[in-house]
């Protein structure tokens, strides 16, 4: 009498995963990853290296320049502007690389990558931000210590001299790199918005920098003190030792500038997620 075959038990569900869990267990998306992403593209790109050299380079060269030209003639003015007058130029660098960290994405179509391995799409935007207001301020900031330390060679002995531990050297210094990069994230909000780089450009330029000076023209006293809110004369009020006249005060307005940047990324994460790249 044979004896009966044995059965086969069928193996447990947790014995052959399937392929979608094994993919699925493979890919986890993370905020660091996003921003180690982000990052990467940031420093890869040629215009990030042009624009942060050219904005460096602007600074630099009119600082010292005003350093080794000055005769005392414009002794009213104070030292930290006098001395940092070129970031009126490097002010539309860094805007217009903040336009590119966006805008540019749309021009060339990696947008649809992008937002492709980050599905929730948001943390792609403020990754963006982060990471550029990182880079902007640290630049800024590294740039305007070094210009300052670079035009008081030629400045000891006159009027204008001055050091880093005097009072408000350092908080003028720092000031003037946060309205910098609160301006040019203004910029990156306007290219995450348009999704055009000529448009942002042209938005940032009209409607930032020139549309306030058109409006001071007017004679009412209610748009004068509108205008001072504005992002652009916001950030007049900064970057100086002593108080600037017919401005808002420095902490009123770093947080001017803040609150504009804030409504405008706020606005484009709004459309990023409503609407198709």
């Amino acid at each position: 009498m044979s004896s009966p075959t044995p059965t086969r038990n069928p193996a447990p569900p947790s014995a052959a995963p399937t392929t979608a869990t094994t993919a699925s267990a493979g890919y986890r998306l993370s905020t660091r990853g996003v921003l180690r992403s982000e990052w990467h593209k940031l420093w890869t790109l040629r215009s990030t290296w042009i624009a942060l050299t050219a904005g460096v380079a602007l600074v630099l060269a009119v600082g010292i320049t005003m350093g080794a030209t000055y005769d005392g003639d414009d002794a009213e003015i104070d030292t930290i502007v006098f001395t940092l007058f070129g970031t009126q130029l490097s002010q539309i660098c860094l805007a217009v690389l903040g336009i590119l960290v966006t805008a540019g994405e749309y021009s060339t179509g990696m947008i649809r990558a992008s937002l492709t391995a980050v599905p929730t799409r948001l943390s792609v935007l403020w990754s963006k931000a982060g990471i550029f207001t990182a880079v902007a301020f640290a630049v800024s900031l590294v740039t305007n210590v070094v210009t300052f330390l670079a035009a008081q060679i030629w400045l000891a002995g006159s009027d204008k001299e001055l050091t880093l531990t005097d009072d408000g050297v350092l908080a003028a210094l720092t000031t003037s790199a946060a309205s910098l990069t609160l301006l040019s994230l203004i910029a990156l909000g306007l290219g995450a918005l348009l999704r055009s780089v000529p448009g942002a450009i042209g938005a940032f330029v009209g409607g930032v920098i020139i549309l306030p000076e058109i409006a001071a023209m007017l004679p009412l006293d209610a748009i004068d003190t509108a205008v001072r809110y504005f992002p652009a004369q916001a950030a007049s009020s900064l970057g100086s030792v002593a108080r600037v006249e017919n401005t808002i005060a420095p902490g009123t307005a770093l947080l001017t500038l803040a609150l504009w940047a804030a409504v405008i990324i706020a606005a484009s994460s709004v459309l990023l997620k409503r609407r198709d790249v």
